[in-house]
C-alpha cells in the first residue's frame, strides 16, 4: 500500500472519530492481525489490537458459520468500561473500534458501516 492511501485510510478513521464522539480509538487490520492504518490513542498498543480484533473475527465467522447464523456482520465485546467494536472490511480487513461506555450504539455502527465501505475502496 502506498503512503497516500495510507493516509487517506488515516483520515477517514479520524473522521469516524470526529463524527461519532463516542469511538475513542479506531484501527484497520488486516486478517492476519497486521496493522493496516491506526488512529489509536498513546497508551494503546498497536500491535495487540490487531492480533486480538483479526483473532475475534476469525473466531466470529467461525461461530456464525458453525451455528447457522450465517455471514458474519459483527463483533461486539461490552466490558464495563466501554465497547469493543469489529466489523469485517471485505474479506482481507476488519474495522476495529473503542467506544465510551455510554455510547449510543446504533450511531456506532451506523458510522462504522459507512467506513467500512469507504475503506474497502481503498484497500
Amino acid at each position: 500500500m502506498d503512503r497516500s492511501t495510507h493516509d487517506e485510510m488515516v483520515k477517514r478513521l479520524r473522521d469516524l472519530q470526529a463524527n461519532t464522539p463516542d469511538v475513542e480509538a479506531s484501527a484497520v487490520v488486516s486478517v492476519d492481525g497486521l496493522t493496516i492504518a491506526a488512529a489509536l490513542p498513546a497508551n494503546v498498543e498497536e500491535d495487540r489490537v490487531a492480533a486480538m480484533s483479526a483473532a475475534m473475527l476469525s473466531l466470529g465467522e467461525r461461530i456464525a458459520g458453525e451455528l447457522g447464523r450465517g455471514y458474519l456482520d459483527e463483533v461486539y465485546i461490552h466490558g464495563d468500561g466501554g465497547y469493543v467494536l469489529l466489523t469485517a472490511i471485505g474479506g482481507n480487513a476488519v474495522l476495529t473500534v473503542l467506544a465510551r461506555k455510554q455510547a449510543k450504539l446504533g450511531l456506532v455502527f451506523l458510522e462504522m458501516r459507512r467506513a467500512a465501505t469507504e475503506l474497502e475502496s481503498l484497500l
